[in-house]
């Protein structure tokens, strides 16, 4: 179960008004055929459940989402174990070096993943951004390369790879922000709109 907005100390910004015009309400109208005020007279109605889509939505969930995504950019690669596998991170050894033992699935700790189930949702992130903050760019090439090559698709291997690249490190940070900002206190954030009120 996780934490409400209310009990992270109010962090999750969200705007609770919506009317007919606003595009979530249209979105709700002409795909889903669900007016805010629908059902009439229920306790539970469009308006209510478009709110706790929204809350969702935030800072308490995004995380969790990015961090979905980052195993999703990993479930394309080789998997650890198998003969492709083996080949492919004995190759990313040789041409990341010492970086690559962030991400290393003999060095990552074994259960590399299972630590999501268990909380540790910035711990994959971390090390994936200190696995690319430590590339130079020679070595950037070649893992682009190589991660390219991996993901079997049409074209320009090292391209495909530099966006893997680039959408991991994004993510990653993506990540990493959430958790800080899930670390933030009401107080930290009535401070940060106040700088703002009155700049």
């Amino acid at each position: 179960m996780h934490a409400t907005a209310a009990e992270l100390g109010g962090l999750v910004i969200v705007r609770f008004y919506l009317d007919d015009d606003d595009e979530l309400a249209q979105h709700l109208a002409s795909h889903l055929n669900t007016p805010l005020d629908w059902p009439k007279s229920a306790e539970l109605d469009t308006e209510i459940v478009a709110k706790i889509a929204a809350a969702a939505a935030c800072d308490v969930s995004y995380n969790q989402a990015a961090n979905g995504h980052l195993v999703d950019l990993f479930a394309e690669l080789p998997l650890p174990g198998s003969s492709v596998g083996r080949e492919f991170w004995s190759a990313l050894r040789k041409v990341a070096h010492e970086p690559v033992m962030y991400i290393d699935p003999a060095n990552a700790g074994g259960p590399f993943f299972d630590y999501l189930l268990n909380g540790n949702e910035t711990g994959i992130a971390g090390r994936v951004l200190s696995f690319l903050a430590e590339l130079d760019d020679g070595e950037r090439d070649a893992v682009a390369e190589l991660i390219g090559n991996a993901l079997d698709v049409i074209g320009d291997a090292r391209y495909y790879g530099d966006l893997w690249l680039r959408d991991a490190e994004i993510t990653a940070w993506h990540v990493e922000l959430a958790g800080r900002r899930a670390r933030k206190t009401a107080e930290e954030r009535e401070r940060f709109l106040e700088a703002w009120r009155s700049s």
